[in-house]
């Protein structure tokens, strides 16, 4: 078997371009070098020192679960069997990103996608695609929480699904994913907690996705966020706010998305920062620093 691809984007004169890869590899974890190892151990420890009070207690419980700590870059075969216990999904360790179906179907066969190569040490602080300790760190500890898994498998499903519907449907979805998954807080009796795996995963968007004036904190809603744009190149003018994990499934359980679809059809896309009359405004953002194009 050929050794692993480590495949990144791009930079071209139109900026960092996705690179895809549909390749599902053996973890060489016997290859990781001191360095690397240290890499973890840095993202780690940090975000651990930042993330108390602040993400929420479903995370923490998750990587004690699964025994992720900071000595080093976790192996996938010593997380798979506890993962499987709890809730029946397994790590396969990928190249880098992967086509939106391709994505889908792991997903919907609880199979979860983590890119087996970690960020180089003058990346520690900004990375511009998904690698091992935003994929591992960020997503894998809420995978061990039975409903926030479900979700996710939901989600895979309906990706499939969409996919039938043409590009508009699946772009749809993309945004769901990404201010849930991705960039979800949550609302507890202790007050709002991060959940989403590129807020934890990242120094700097844990202390602004909370603490800033400048973003929008919005209550949660299927259709608002389907048809809201967003950011990938800066932290993000709006987060939305849900009230519970079962709240989130039963969002992506209980509709019949093809009404949806139908009826967003056409619709406009609002940009990420705006705020509308039928919203549940947490906080409306300042709009300090919001770069003024680039919603995607």
């Amino acid at each position: 078997m050929d050794p692993p691809r480590r495949v990144e984007h791009q930079w071209t004169d139109k900026g960092y371009v996705p690179v895809y890869t549909t390749a599902v590899v053996e973890q060489p974890w016997a290859d990781y070098t001191s360095v690397e190892h240290q890499t973890w151990a840095t993202l780690f420890e940090r975000q651990m020192a930042l993330l108390p009070g602040r993400a929420c207690e479903e995370f923490f419980a998750g990587l004690q679960r699964l025994g992720i700590d900071g000595r080093g870059i976790p192996k996938f075969a010593d997380l798979n069997p506890v993962l499987q216990a709890a809730t029946g999904w397994t790590l396969i360790a990928v190249e880098g990103l992967l086509p939106e179906l391709a994505f889908f179907e792991h997903l919907a066969n609880r199979r979860f996608p983590v890119t087996w190569w970690i960020r180089k040490p003058e990346q520690i602080d900004y990375i511009s695609e998904p690698d091992l300790f935003h994929d591992l760190f960020g997503h894998v500890p809420l995978l061990s929480l039975p409903v926030f898994a479900d979700y996710m498998q939901a989600y895979g499903e309906g990706g499939l699904k969409a996919a039938r519907y043409g590009s508009e449907p699946l772009t749809e979805l993309t945004r769901l994913y990404w201010y849930t998954v991705e960039f979800g807080l949550i609302d507890t009796p202790q007050g709002l907690r991060i959940y989403g795996s590129g807020i934890v995963s990242s120094k700097g968007e844990s202390l602004y996705s909370l603490e800033s004036a400048a973003p929008n904190r919005i209550g949660f809603d299927v259709k608002r966020v389907m048809r809201t744009r967003y950011r990938i190149d800066s932290y993000q003018k709006t987060y939305f706010v849900v009230d519970s994990f079962e709240q989130l499934f039963r969002a992506t359980v209980d509709p019949d998305f093809g009404p949806i679809y139908y009826e967003l059809k056409g619709a406009r896309a609002w940009p990420a920062g705006e705020v509308l009359d039928g919203d549940r405004v947490l906080q409306r953002g300042s709009g300090e620093g919001w770069p003024t194009d680039g919603d995607v």
